[in-house]
């Protein structure tokens, strides 16, 4: 989801449904409030965050928001779903008009899910060249061996899609189970990792997106705000 950044002479006219002639005439005479600084200029850039007062009518105040979710086995990464429940119904007494989820998880897979409706920060949480380290943990079938470290960490080749996996931490937590992190997010990825090894994955649980760790005190199903720190920590990423 991209930020809706545009004119602000664009938006109030159509906020007020009134010419942009008129519009410029407000800002003559200083009748219009961007983030409680007079507004000047028609071509001032803003987005969906800016907050607008015209003549003390709040034409826009939206607020930016940030949750964690402990997804459910059975629940969709999805806004809309006729089949199943969705990571925004979890939401509840939540609007989830403008939210979108930042980084998917498949159907079945569980653990941290990040919902936002600030649409620069998701981008800076997914972009391939900020490399966010992402952290699993994966219960497989059979059982695994020092083999797949040395796999994983050398990156795999997918001739399908014609590229190699960047290099992926493998720490064997048991005999089923491992601990798995990485730094970028193709299709199925790291079952199709364990695939080579025709060692199919049983579970798959995120713990963690770069410095945000999903809260144990959060049941399967629950969500919380995250904190400013929390936030903050993409940001600075």
């Amino acid at each position: 989801m991209a930020s809706k950044r545009g004119r602000l002479d664009q938006f109030v006219a159509r906020a007020l449904q009134v010419s942009k002639k008129a519009v410029r005439q407000l800002l003559i005479n200083n009748h219009i409030l961007v983030d409680g600084t007079v507004a000047k200029s028609p071509d001032l850039q803003i987005d969906e965050f800016s907050h607008i007062v015209c003549n003390d009518v709040v034409l826009q105040q939206h607020q930016k928001q940030y949750y964690m979710l402990n997804k459910p086995d059975g629940v969709v990464s999805a806004t809309i779903d006729d089949k199943h429940p969705t990571a925004l119904s979890l939401l509840k007494g939540i609007n989830p008009a403008m939210l979108h989820i930042a980084g998917r998880l498949d159907l079945h897979s569980t653990g941290l899910l990040l919902i936002t409706n600030d649409a620069k920060w998701s981008a800076t949480l997914m972009a391939p060249d900020h490399k966010v380290a992402k952290q699993y943990i994966v219960t497989l079938a059979h059982p695994i061996s020092d083999d797949y470290i040395e796999a994983f960490a050398k990156g795999m080749y997918f001739a399908f899609e014609n590229i190699t996996t960047q290099p992926a931490q493998l720490t064997m937590l048991s005999a089923h189970q491992a601990r798995v992190v990485l730094r970028e997010g193709k299709y199925h990825q790291i079952k199709r990792m364990f695939g080579r090894f025709r060692n199919p994955v049983v579970a798959l649980h995120r713990e963690s997106i770069g410095g945000i760790t999903l809260d144990n005190t959060l049941l399967p199903g629950e969500y919380r705000v995250l904190t400013q720190a929390e936030v903050d920590c993409i940001i600075q990423h």
